[in-house]
């Protein structure tokens, strides 16, 4: 016979929000605001919350401020997935990512397609790590947002989630960092 696990106590993230928009204020900013009840319904803290244009300098200048912040251990953005002309979220954020996550952009799209079909196809959405952060980048819809977070984040951001979940290795998602650190000493 097995055992049951022992149970985990749920520990609490901190997650900032960025809304990637040339048209969207706080006021107005539901697919923000779909994000921000989630995190803080689930018992995460709202490190942060901001929103920027759709231009690669502003978007990254802000992500890359966030991953250096020790304050912040996930970053969700919002906006700026599709392939017009302005859609330049993935652009910005994918070159700072040390390690991709092939994945959540899979599951992300599996979720997506019993949804609204093959129109997935039209999201870049996509995640990684940087700087022992967690960034993911979500397509700008409401609808879109809560189906990543109900269908993804909410369980891998949740220690308690069994077999795995990205709470428990966030300790050591730095190890190449101290490994360097520790080399040049």
């Amino acid at each position: 016979m097995t055992s049951e696990p022992t149970p985990r106590a749920f520990i609490p993230l901190a997650i900032a929000v960025l809304t990637v928009s040339d048209t969207r204020v706080l006021a107005d900013d539901r697919s923000g605001d779909t994000l921000v009840a989630r995190i803080t319904g689930a018992g995460h803290r709202l490190a942060e919350r901001d929103i920027v244009p759709d231009e690669i300098v502003s978007i990254r200048e802000k992500v890359e401020g966030w991953i250096h912040d020790p304050r912040i251990d996930v970053i969700l953005t919002t906006g700026g997935t599709g392939f017009t002309g302005r859609d330049v979220t993935p652009e910005a954020i994918e070159p700072l990512f040390e390690k991709r996550m092939d994945g959540f952009s899979a599951v992300f799209h599996r979720i997506s397609y019993d949804k609204i079909g093959t129109s997935t196809l039209q999201s870049r959405a996509t995640a990684g790590v940087a700087g022992a952060t967690y960034i993911f980048v979500l397509p700008g819809s409401p609808g879109a947002c809560k189906d990543a977070w109900d269908g993804i984040l909410a369980s891998q951001l949740d220690y308690r989630h069994r077999p795995c979940n990205f709470v428990e290795i966030m300790p050591r998602l730095d190890e190449h960092l101290r490994r360097g650190a520790a080399a040049t000493t």
